[in-house]
């Protein structure tokens, strides 16, 4: 038990180390007014995220909608 106790000491001691506040920065950069959406403001990663977001979406859009008219059309019977 006093294992743990040490770990737990350890961990969250004051010796650990102090993580900088990254907050201000991100308000900063995503309440600047230079016209672009706040999904892209975050730089080249976001923009690539969004555009992959937006091609799987699509395409799996398509993809239902070939499926269900596949569906709705009647099937010949040989």
């Amino acid at each position: 038990m006093k294992h743990i106790q040490v770990l737990a000491q350890r961990a969250f001691g004051s010796s650990a180390r102090q993580l900088r506040n990254k907050v201000p920065e991100a308000q900063k950069l995503f309440q600047e007014d230079n016209g672009l959406p706040v999904h892209i403001k975050g730089g080249t990663a976001d923009v690539v995220l969004y555009r992959a977001t937006m091609a799987l979406t699509l395409g799996g859009t398509c993809y239902s909608l070939y499926w269900l008219l596949f569906a709705a059309m009647p099937q010949r019977k040989a």
